[in-house]
C-alpha cells in the first residue's frame, strides 16, 4: 500500500476560487432558508387576515379563490423545504425565482382583494428591500420593475374593495387601520430577517476574508520551501566537508591524547549529523530524495522516538515525556509533522532551558499533544497574532517562522493548535491532530 502525506497542499487560485464558490453557496442556502421561514410566516398572516376581515370586519372576500392561492403558495413552501433542507448550492437565479414566487403570490391575493385600494399592497415594499439585499443588482432592479407592473395592473384590473371611504376619521378608519397594520408588518419582518440575512452575509465575508487570508499564508510557506529546499543543496557539500574534518581531527594524535578535546569534537559531531537530517529532510519534503516522505509506523513508535531523538540532540535540564496513549495505532508520519513537533519542543527550551515537558493523548479520536514550559510565557501581543508570520518576542531574524510552520501543518491535517499562559508561570502549546488524517487504511484500500 502506498502511503503519502501532502502536508503543504497549496490553495492554487484556481481552488481559491471554488471554495470562495462554496461559501457564496453556503450562504445562498441559510439565506433560501430565511425565505422559506419568511413565507410560513406569510401564510400565517395571510390565514389571519382572511379570516379577520370575514368574521370580524364583514369585509365580502372570494374566499374560495384565496384558499385556493393559499394552498399553492404551501404546496410551493412544502416543496421548497425538502429540496433545500439539506445543504445544497442556491445560485442567485434560484433565490430571484423564489422571490417572483413570492411576488405573484401577492399579486393574486391582491387582485382579489381590492387591488391597490388594499392597504397591504405596501407588502410590495418588503419583497424589494429583501431582494436588494439578497440578490444580485439586475435581480433587485428587475423585482423593482415587476412589482411596478404588477401595482399598475392592479390599479387597471382589480375590483376595488367595499371599504368605507372614511379616511378623515383617522385611525378609527378601517383602511387606516390596515395601513398601520401592514407597516407594523414590514417593520416587524424586515428588523427580523434583515438581522438575520445581514449576519449571514458578515459571516460569509469572514470565511472569504480567512480563505484569502490562508491562501496568502499557504503562498508565503511555498516561498520558503522553494528557498529552503535551494539552501538544503547547496549546504549539503560543506557538511559533507565538516564531517571528513571532524573525523581526520579525531583520528589525530594531539586531539586524542585530549579527553576535553575529543568530547567537544563528538558533540560538534553529533551537531553536525543534526544538521544533515534537518539537510535530508527538507530535501526529502521538497521530493528530492528517493522513496515518500511519510513513513509507515506507529503511534508510540514515532512519539517515543521523537522525543528520545529529541532529549539526545538538545541540551535540556530536565525533559517530562508522558505517553498517555493506550492503544498503538499504525499511523503514516511526515517528516513536516516531526519538524512540526520538534519546532514546538525547541521554542519552549529557548523559553525554559531547564525543564520542558511532552504530553501525549487520544481524546475523542483526536491526537493531542501539550508542550509546557516554564518560562516567562506568552506576551497578550503575541497571543493575539499567534501563528502569524515573523510574530515573535526574539530579536534574531526570521524569528515566529516556525510557529507560523507549525499552525499551517496543523491546520493542513485538520487540527490546530492552541497557545496560553498557565497561571503558575510558563506557557502551555497544545496540537490537535484528528487521528483519521495520519492513521493508516486497511490493506484493502489505496492512499
Amino acid at each position: 500500500m502506498a502511503v503519502k502525506l501532502d502536508l503543504l497542499t497549496r490553495i492554487t487560485p484556481q481552488k481559491a476560487s471554488a471554495l470562495e464558490a462554496s461559501v457564496e453557496y453556503a450562504a445562498g442556502h441559510k439565506n433560501m432558508l430565511q425565505l422559506i421561514e419568511l413565507r410560513w410566516i406569510a401564510v400565517f398572516g395571510q390565514v389571519t387576515t382572511i379570516a379577520a376581515a370575514i368574521l370580524v370586519f364583514d369585509v365580502n372576500l372570494p374566499l374560495v379563490h384565496m384558499l385556493q392561492v393559499l394552498a399553492c403558495l404551501i404546496a410551493f413552501n412544502i416543496a421548497s423545504h425538502l429540496r433545500w433542507h439539506e445543504r445544497r448550492p442556491v445560485a442567485n437565479s434560484e433565490l430571484f425565482m423564489a422571490l417572483l414566487v413570492d411576488v405573484a403570490t401577492l399579486t393574486v391575493q391582491l387582485y382579489l382583494s381590492g387591488g391597490t385600494n388594499n392597504p397591504f399592497a405596501f407588502l410590495y415594499l418588503l419583497q424589494i428591500i429583501i431582494s436588494a439585499v439578497l440578490l444580485a443588482p439586475w435581480s433587485t432592479w428587475t423585482i423593482v420593475v415587476v412589482t411596478l407592473l404588477c401595482l399598475a395592473m392592479l390599479a387597471v384590473f382589480a375590483q376595488p374593495l367595499a371599504l368605507p371611504f372614511d379616511h378623515a376619521r383617522g385611525v378609527a378608519s378601517l383602511y387606516v387601520q390596515g395601513m398601520l397594520l401592514c407597516f407594523a408588518i414590514n417593520a416587524a419582518l424586515l428588523v427580523i430577517f434583515i438581522s438575520r440575512i445581514s449576519g449571514t452575509l458578515r459571516g460569509k465575508a469572514a470565511q472569504l476574508a480567512d480563505l484569502r487570508q490562508r491562501a496568502a499564508e499557504e503562498d508565503h510557506i511555498v516561498r520558503m520551501g522553494l528557498l529552503a529546499s535551494g539552501a538544503a543543496h547547496e549546504l549539503g557539500t560543506p557538511l559533507a566537508t565538516l564531517s571528513v574534518i571532524l573525523g581526520d581531527w579525531k583520528r589525530m594524535p594531539e586531539f586524542r591524547e585530549n579527553p576535553d578535546l575529543i568530547e567537544e569534537i563528538g558533540e560538534m559531531q553529533t551537531q553536525l549529523q543534526r544538521c544533515k537530517s534537518i539537510v535530508s529532510g527538507i530535501l526529502l519534503s521538497a521530493g528530492s530524495a528517493r522513496g515518500e516522505s511519510a513513513v509507515r509506523t506507529t503511534i508510540h513508535t514515532f512519539l517515543d522516538g521523537l522525543a528520545e531523538e529529541w532529549e539526545d540532540s538538545r541540551k535540556v535540564g530536565r525533559f517530562e515525556y508522558e505517553n498517555r496513549i493506550f492503544e498503538d495505532i499504525p499511523v503514516a508520519f511526515d517528516s513536516a509533522l516531526k519538524q512540526t513537533i520538534d519546532n514546538l519542543l525547541d521554542n519552549a527550551l529557548e523559553s525554559s532551558p531547564d525543564w520542558v515537558r511532552l504530553e501525549a493523548s487520544v481524546e475523542d479520536g483526536t491526537l493531542v499533544l501539550a508542550v509546557t514550559d516554564r518560562g516567562p510565557g506568552f506576551a497578550p501581543a503575541m497571543l493575539a497574532q499567534f501563528g502569524k508570520p515573523y510574530q515573535s518576542t526574539k530579536s534574531r531574524p526570521g524569528a515566529g517562522v516556525g510557529l507560523f510552520l507549525v499552525v499551517n501543518v496543523a491546520r493542513t491535517l485538520g487540527g490546530g493548535v492552541n497557545a496560553r499562559n498557565r497561571e503558575e508561570g510558563g506557557a502551555l502549546v497544545t496540537l490537535t491532530i484528528p487521528i483519521a488524517s495520519i492513521a493508516l487504511r486497511g490493506e484493502g484500500e489505496h492512499a
